[in-house]
């Protein structure tokens, strides 16, 4: 068996839902998961290829229940770049929730604000991302079986889900930034300001650690994407402080609010 029927083994013996909608939550939002109908409840560590998060605020476990009657999974947490020494495994999760049944994937996460309009609480509808990881979880051998050598990133945020998620704010009375950039370093410091500088200057509008690798294996696998950013700090230099991880998990919590009101109807949309 390979490690992906493996994995689908595993989950379908705790529980045979079969979702339609996929979520991946970021630092600090993982308390979302916690508000649906859940079926069940299994830590990564458990689950064959899935790599446990040594990161406060992700607490690694997968999550398949109902809300508002679409069935859901969902990965409370997620593994970053900076701490995953077999990086081609963080191809694992995003595929198997695309082969127990998920269509489409909603990816949260906290970012630090590039924009000088954005200020920290705000939720910004990602439309397109710049990575400068130096890493992509595409590298090496090509699995014909989940995707194409050379898939296109044109539009690697869908459109169409991307105006549901707008709407779905608008139906909850959250304002949203939209059309954001997002760029990706790989930390596990927090940029400098002349980097800040640079990617402003590049046209980006939120930085973060994460997501980026997600959306590229999502779009390998087939799905249709949607991101959403909460900026949790303003990135270095834009304010004359340090940052922290406290900060960020902080920050996530006070907003937390708003951002389910926008999963919520979202999830609503799609029904």
């Amino acid at each position: 068996m390979t490690i992906y029927e493996q994995a689908i083994e595993y989950i379908q013996s705790k529980c045979n839902i079969v979702p339609e909608i996929a979520l991946i939550l970021g630092s600090g939002l993982g308390d979302y998961a916690d508000t649906i109908d859940i079926a069940c409840t299994i830590n990564y560590g458990d689950i064959p290829g899935f790599q446990k998060s040594t990161v406060d605020g992700h607490k690694g476990k997968l999550i398949l229940g109902r809300a508002f009657g679409v069935p859901v999974v969902i990965m409370q947490g997620r593994v970053h770049t900076y701490e995953n020494l077999d990086q081609k495994s963080m191809l694992i999760p995003v595929r198997v929730m695309r082969l127990l049944g998920a269509k489409k994937l909603l990816v949260t996460n906290a970012t630090g604000g590039i924009n000088l309009d954005y200020k920290c609480g705000d939720l910004v509808v990602i439309s397109d991302h710049i990575n400068f990881a130096g890493f992509n979880p595409l590298i090496g051998p090509n699995d014909d079986t989940f995707g194409v050598r050379f898939p296109d990133m044109s539009y690697a945020y869908n459109k169409e889900l991307s105006k549901l998620l707008e709407k779905a704010a608008d139906n909850a009375g959250v304002t949203v930034r939209k059309n954001g950039i997002y760029a990706l370093m790989s930390g596990p410091n927090f940029e400098t300001p002349a980097e800040i500088r640079m990617l402003r200057i590049l046209g980006a509008d939120v930085v973060g650690m994460s997501t980026v690798p997600d959306v590229i294996a999502a779009v390998h696998c087939g799905f249709k994407v949607c991101a959403l950013s909460l900026v949790t700090n303003m990135a270095a230099g834009v304010l004359d402080r340090p940052l922290t991880a406290e900060e960020v998990n902080v920050t996530a919590a006070a907003a937390a609010g708003n951002l389910k009101k926008v999963v919520d109807e979202f999830i609503k949309l799609n029904k």
